[in-house]
């Protein structure tokens, strides 16, 4: 079984990435930090790898996408309440993120997302209760 999570994402501008992520609350493990890539924390389990495009490249033999017109993935973190997620929007927007869709609010569960400098989607829910687990 899985014990950590790495998303790996290519990034056109490295330092600004660390920038507006270190803006939203983010921080960053050193030991794998260089001039092309760098480890974001966002929980105990769930890492982010920012690369260079260039970097990014050495993994896949496929074509980088531009996240500002196509998406292959939404990255979905759960806050602890309401008001964080509204924060966590409002941080980004603040760095130079920008906002995709209006908030819903479901009842049980609430979300509302932003779009960072090189186009990912990330989207932030709240949800009461807990999650269903096997």
């Amino acid at each position: 079984m899985a014990t950590n999570i790495f998303v790996n994402l290519p990034v056109r501008d490295l330092q600004k990435s660390i920038q507006f992520f270190t803006h939203l609350g983010y921080s960053f493990n050193q030991h794998y930090t260089d001039a092309s890539a760098t480890c974001m924390i966002v929980a105990e389990n769930i890492f982010v790898m920012l690369l260079s495009e260039a970097r990014f490249k050495e993994f896949t033999p496929k074509q980088i996408a531009d996240a500002h017109t196509t998406t292959e993935v939404l990255t979905c973190l759960q806050l602890e309440s309401k008001e964080a997620v509204t924060q966590m929007v409002a941080k980004a927007i603040e760095a130079g993120g920008s906002t995709y869709k209006e908030p819903q609010d479901h009842g049980f569960m609430y979300g509302h997302g932003y779009q960072d400098p090189d186009g990912h989607l990330w989207e932030l829910v709240y949800m009461s209760g807990e999650l269903p687990r096997t």
